[in-house]
């Protein structure tokens, strides 16, 4: 019975992981080639006022997007009250929060110095309100682990907006072709959903479970705001210290690694905290995390070391020479990113435990490091931020593995001997394309040169060394296309 519950565990997060990196790589790769379209034709300053915007946006979102929608996905017998319960909790946080913001744009404007952003942000906040409505069909699609429907939303959303922002920046629209995109995307995405997902809210309210789900959800939404306002924090400083374009130069620096990493490890998270949630003792839920830490720190250090080698020809070939002064911050913002696939893994074990109250400590405690660090990296420069950022990872990585010795047995002695097969390959593979840089040849050519030697590379020493994952991966890969041959 366990083993038949154990396949049945595996099939479904399988089945999650294909819809889910095939909706975050097919969307997302969408939406890089149309915002790669958009930086070509806007200039950074334009960028830079929708940074200072999505600063505040995003801290506001945390309190309708993130904490209740995961209480539901906890809970293992969540029903049709729980859900309605926290759509109306949910939708009217959103709604007196777009009214804090729409009052405080004057104020917000003044702080940055940009009369410009009293509208840009008075209307753009209008998608905090379309967020919360979205938020309790996600938690409804990862709890019933039917990720096929994040596919066509975000799909869905992605090309429609993308391409309505390409159409109104060619015809001089600036800052508002970004406006519009972002909530034609949110908008779709709603529509979508509501169309094909099978749950829709009811006139079902219940003030005490609105309670029992507030108890789980509010130490996640106070620790995530702690993390979005630490996130948010630099390009607070430097679009405030410094100036918009300096802060359009080191978002457009991140966004490529954060491209790589939020969709990637994002999708592996989506799917595997439910499966997490329904583990039924340590050991089992031990034995998936350490698969997510194995699958996705093999997957995502080649990735990042990669970028760091090729961060010159992929900027200068995909958004022109304007945004040469990008690249510095792309390289020191790959090392951040590298972090990442530990630390969510490791946050997904303590929430699917129940300790949502350690993660609200673990936030205090790596925030205040986290917040010194940016305060004296802001007296040195925009480089010193970054770098602080690179620094404070590593830390960030630290503290939120040291738990989950007591709560799994999971020592971080036992998670560096798991990641550091993928690490090794990863740096050699990047010491095998770096030499190809000095080669004089025209840009599109030797990155396509750089890309395949380092696949090549990879793979082979993947192969040679008989690297735990890369074997898990292809007989995932064989199971699968011999299922499907056996149908046939």
């Amino acid at each position: 019975m366990k083993e038949k519950s154990n396949k049945k565990t595996k099939e479904k997060v399988l089945s999650g992981l294909v819809w889910t990196f095939g909706e975050r790589i097919l969307a997302q790769g969408v939406s890089f080639v149309l915002s790669i379209i958009l930086a070509r034709i806007l200039m950074p300053s334009e960028y830079g006022i929708i940074a200072m915007v999505m600063v505040f946006i995003n801290i506001a979102n945390v309190f309708t997007s993130t904490g209740f929608g995961e209480s539901l996905v906890q809970k293992r017998k969540a029903d049709e009250l729980d859900f309605s319960t926290v759509f109306y909790c949910t939708f009217s946080f959103s709604v007196v929060i777009y009214i804090i913001l729409f009052i405080c744009a004057p104020y917000i404007a003044e702080f940055y110095h940009t009369k410009e952003i009293i509208l840009v942000l008075r209307v753009l906040s209008v998608k905090i309100i379309f967020s919360a409505i979205a938020t309790v069909q996600h938690a409804y699609v990862q709890k019933h682990m039917i990720f096929k429907k994040f596919f066509f939303s975000t799909l869905g959303g992605t090309v429609v907006s993308g391409v309505l922002g390409i159409l109104l920046a060619y015809a001089g629209a600036g800052v508002w072709a970004l406006v519009v995109q972002y909530l034609t995307n949110t908008i779709i995405d709603i529509i979508v959903l509501f169309i094909t997902v099978p749950w829709h809210p009811r006139l079902l309210f219940s003030l005490e479970r609105a309670k029992s789900l507030m108890d789980f959800g509010w130490k996640l939404v106070f620790a995530n705001l702690i993390n979005a306002i630490y996130n948010e924090l630099r390009s607070l400083i430097i679009g405030r210290s410094y100036s918009s374009v300096a802060l359009a130069y080191y978002n457009k620096g991140n966004q490529i690694p954060a491209l790589a990493i939020t969709n990637i490890d994002t999708a592996i998270g989506t799917v595997v905290f439910p499966a997490m949630s329904e583990a039924e003792n340590e050991e089992r839920l031990k034995t998936i995390g350490r698969r997510a830490m194995k699958t996705t720190s093999y997957i995502l250090f080649p990735v990042m070391i990669g970028l760091i080698v090729v961060s010159r020809p992929l900027i200068i070939l995909l958004l022109t020479e304007k945004w040469e002064n990008s690249i510095i911050f792309m390289q020191i913002l790959c090392l951040y990113w590298m972090t990442q696939p530990i630390q969510t893994t490791n946050w997904q074990i303590i929430k699917a435990v129940g300790r949502s109250d350690l993660c609200l400590k673990l936030e205090v405690v790596k925030k205040t490091i986290g917040i010194i660090m940016v305060f004296i990296a802001m007296q040195l420069g925009v480089i010193a931020i970054a770098l602080s950022a690179a620094l404070f990872g590593f830390v960030s990585m630290v503290i939120n593995i040291l738990p989950n010795k007591k709560l799994i047995n999971y020592s971080i002695k036992e998670q560096l001997l798991d990641i550091m097969p993928s690490l090794l390959a990863s740096i050699v593979m990047g010491m095998i394309i770096y030499p190809i840089t000095f080669i004089k040849m025209p840009t599109i050519l030797l990155l396509a040169i750089q890309v395949i030697v380092g696949i090549v590379s990879y793979v082979g020493i993947s192969y040679i060394f008989k690297i735990d994952s890369f074997n898990y991966i292809l007989s995932m890969v064989r199971e699968k296309t011999e299922d499907k041959i056996w149908r046939c």
